[in-house]
């Protein structure tokens, strides 16, 4: 499976982007697909993620309000939005499809890196003060 993200790019403080992440030559149809992201210096962290079938979403603190989720299933296209971005917005932005051994559903199980089984290569995502 591979995934490729777009979107990323250098932004004003207050700035807005969309990042889109597509998934193809899946084997399976994933439950959940994600943004995380990596600033530098910095592990890599949780942003939000999104269930396939009721299309539950889950976010980190930091990006409620401001960040949205949505998904095209038939496409396997994933997006995010977001809005008012800050500095601290500043990372690579991966875009992850979960496992096919699990079905996470709850903000705990979602977040964690571990449930997700392919990743993008990253999109850069940098906000000048």
């Amino acid at each position: 499976e591979q995934l490729i993200e777009s979107g990323g790019g250098l932004v004003q403080a207050g700035d807005s982007l969309r990042l889109s992440c597509t998934a193809s030559g899946l084997r399976f149809r994933a439950n959940a697909m994600a943004w995380f992201r990596q600033a530098p210096g910095l592990e890599r962290e949780f942003v939000a993620a999104i269930r396939r079938n009721e299309g539950g979403t889950f976010y980190t603190d930091s990006v409620k309000g401001r960040f949205t989720i949505s998904r095209e299933t038939a496409q396997d296209t994933v997006h995010l939005q977001m809005r008012d971005l800050k500095a601290e917005d500043t990372a690579v932005y991966y875009c992850a499809t979960e496992g096919p051994l699990t079905a996470c559903s709850s903000y705990g199980a979602c977040s964690d890196e571990r449930v997700y089984a392919d990743w993008g290569q990253g999109t850069l995502v940098n906000v000048s003060a």
